[in-house]
Formats: structure tokens, C-alpha cells, sequence
């Protein structure tokens, strides 16, 4: 009776645990996401692209899908996702690494590869805008590839994987590198 009390013990213990995790990964999704809203783009063009001198969009006019479409950034770089247009891509900002770590105050073991952010059109921002990046797209952060190690499975070396997390927001103002 004693070893089915102790699996019975250990199995609402690691319930309780994979709840904790659960909710950690996914409120490092949302912290990840406001940092990303309010602090420097993760890629250093889209930063600082102006869609007036490059691409000859009107001063104050909209910055249309066709100009750009949306991007994908994860711990190798950032892509122009499939079929969309968009300037070209420079190399990695600060502003991920910087919101890899906030999301770490959360959950110490996410790491880089764990975390993709793309910049989807919204069709908010102006053309020329001098106060920041001329686009304003909606950002997603995605925590990928997490795996929770309950105490019952370590007796036999295995783990589950988690679901992949997301949040969404619209882009506030895209520079600096502090958030509340």
C-alpha cells in the first residue's frame, strides 16, 4: 500500500509543480512581449529603416503590407517571413537579447534558441516618422521547445514538453531600452 501511496503523493506534487511551470512560461510570454512593445526592435534595419528616403512612401503617408509584410526573429538572426516584402534585414539588436533576459527574470531556464519574435503588419505607422521607427506592427513573442522534468518520470531519465506560449501586442514606441 506504501508505494502507491508514495506514487499517488508524488503524482499531486508534480501536478502542482507542472501548473507552476505552466504559468511561469506563460507570464514570461507576456512579460517578454511588453518589453519588446516599448523597447528597441529586435533587428537593427527595421530600427531604423525610413520607408520616406528608402522606399519613396510619401512623408506622414501609411507604410502599406506591400512595403512591408512582417519578420521573423529568433537567436540566429531575423528573416522576412515567406511571401512578405520588407527592407533588408540587418543583424541582431540588443533589443533581443534584452528581452530574452526579461523574460529569464521570469524563468531562468529559457534560453535564446527558446524564443522567436516577429513583427507582423499592422497597418499602423507613418512614412518618415522622426520619432522612432517608422513602422508600428504587432509584435509576437512565441516561447518554444520547453520541456518539464517531473519527479515521478526521473526514475526513468524521461521529460514532457510543454506547449509552445504566445502573446501578442501592438508596437507602443519602439525605442530606448527601458520598460516598466
Amino acid at each position: 500500500m506504501l508505494p502507491v501511496l508514495l506514487i499517488f503523493l508524488l503524482g499531486i506534487i508534480d501536478a502542482g509543480r507542472w501548473m507552476w511551470t505552466w504559468n511561469r512560461a506563460e507570464k514570461a510570454t507576456q512579460m517578454g512581449v511588453r518589453y519588446a512593445a516599448v523597447t528597441d526592435m529586435s533587428d537593427t534595419a527595421l530600427q531604423s529603416y525610413d520607408f520616406y528616403t528608402n522606399a519613396g512612401i510619401a512623408r506622414g503617408s501609411p507604410v502599406p503590407a506591400s512595403s512591408f509584410g512582417g519578420a521573423t526573429c529568433t537567436s540566429s538572426g531575423c528573416t522576412c517571413n515567406t511571401g512578405a516584402t520588407c527592407p533588408t534585414l540587418g543583424t541582431l539588436s540588443t533589443g533581443f537579447t534584452n528581452t530574452v533576459a526579461r523574460m529569464q527574470f521570469i524563468m531562468p531556464e529559457i534560453r535564446p534558441e527558446n524564443v522567436v519574435i516577429e513583427y507582423g503588419y499592422s497597418g499602423l505607422g507613418y512614412s518618415g516618422d522622426p520619432y522612432g521607427p517608422d513602422i508600428n506592427p504587432l509584435i509576437t513573442v512565441r516561447l518554444r521547445n520547453m520541456t518539464f522534468s517531473p519527479a515521478l518520470f526521473s526514475l526513468f531519465g524521461s521529460s514532457m514538453s510543454l506547449p509552445d506560449f504566445a502573446a501578442t501586442l501592438s508596437m507602443e514606441d519602439g525605442s530606448g531600452a527601458i520598460s516598466n
